[in-house]
């Protein structure tokens, strides 16, 4: 009778010993580490390049800002903030900052109202949609060099196309160049044409993301096109606009390439018209060789984009609202229906490993 109890209690064991999983070797370790870290590797050829080109430069720049440096002898001399109260403190800095947020909201604003609109248009069902949507496209693989040149001749005081059309029909002519609104109002027009129909594809690719049940469930209600427009269209773009506008400040205040070439000079106007602050920017590092305050302007300008770049992030999410998105729940709402989740499935592994535990009591038992 013992003997039997025994074996009984010899071949359990052996049974849960069978059962229990195997330790893991090199190879599977190494299988495992290959899982986890192989994405890692796949995308570090662009942070690494990103760090070497990017990030390098920025602190680079940043320790020049502090610095009177000599770029001959490749060497500085520690100043401080003195070459940023220099740069705030100077009129032109004041004038290129007023030019640069003039000629911004000149160009952002109706380029991003026009960009919507067009990119709505081509989403309906039109002839030849292909043709349209590249043919938005071909003022940005214009060289801005070629833009620039063909609006400036097209903004000029005394031989320019507007003017000419203007003086055809008995208006006076506007002096583009002398002027300083209408200045800014041709480098804004330069902009636009440019970056209108780039913006205008990133928002019709988010459109046609857009789930069509939306508006046969809205066309069945009784909603007409421009309530499903800014019932549903708009606040499915919340994500793209906040992108696109982000990337358009970013960009508007950097402007650069047509003031540059709005005349011969390249100086931003005799009065300082169109002065922009990377225009200026240029002209102390390379025109003047002060790199230290050079930096010190590219530092400040750094600070006023992001400044303005969390203000517009802000501004979006309150303006455009969350109606008509595919998720309508807030970030805390999302974390605890995940915490709820993962507490379900731990209670289903739970429950499921129970009855297993107490068959194998129970063989161990007899």
């Amino acid at each position: 009778m013992d003997t039997t109890r025994t074996s009984t209690r010899v071949r359990g064991t052996a049974a849960i010993a069978a059962r229990q999983p195997k330790r893991i070797g090199f190879g599977s370790r190494l299988s495992s580490w290959d899982l986890k870290l192989s994405p890692y590797l796949y995308i570090s050829p662009f942070f690494i390049l990103f760090l070497v080109v990017g990030l390098f430069p920025i602190g680079y720049t940043a320790v020049i800002s502090f610095m009177d440096w000599d770029l001959v002898r490749n060497s500085g001399t520690f100043v401080g903030f003195d070459q940023y109260a220099t740069v705030i403190s100077d009129p032109k800095f004041w004038a290129a900052l007023r030019n640069t947020f003039s000629i911004f909201l000149l160009s952002s604003v109706p380029q991003l109202i026009a960009a919507v609109f067009i990119a709505a248009l081509l989403d309906q069902n039109i002839r030849a949609k292909t043709f349209w949507r590249m043919g938005v496209l071909v003022p940005y693989v214009m060289a801005p060099v070629a833009v620039a040149l063909i609006f400036s001749n097209m903004f000029g005081d005394q031989y320019g196309i507007i003017n000419t059309w203007l003086s055809s029909i008995g208006l006076p002519p506007v002096m583009w160049h002398s002027d300083t609104f209408a200045s800014h109002i041709a480098i804004a027009t330069m902009v636009n044409f440019r970056w209108t129909g780039y913006n205008t594809l990133i928002l019709l690719a988010a459109m046609q993301a857009i789930p069509r049940d939306y508006y046969e469930a809205a066309t069945v209600d009784g909603a007409g096109k421009v309530r499903q427009f800014f019932a549903i269209t708009l606040p499915s773009l919340r994500p793209t606009l906040i992108f696109v506008i982000i990337t358009s400040t970013i960009g508007g205040l950097q402007i650069f390439d047509e003031p540059r070439m709005y005349d011969q000079t390249g100086t931003g106007g005799a009065n300082n018209q169109w002065l922009t602050i990377s225009l200026w920017l240029y002209d102390l590092g390379w025109g003047q060789w002060n790199l230290g305050r050079a930096a010190a302007l590219a530092w400040i300008l750094f600070i006023i984009i992001l400044v303005i770049g969390v203000i517009n992030l802000f501004i979006t999410r309150n303006l455009v609202r969350d109606e008509g998105s595919r998720n309508t729940l807030t970030r805390s709402q999302m974390r605890a229906a995940r915490r709820a989740a993962r507490a379900a499935v731990a209670a289903d592994r739970a429950a499921a490993s129970e009855p297993r535990r107490t068959n194998e009591s129970a063989e161990v038992t007899r």
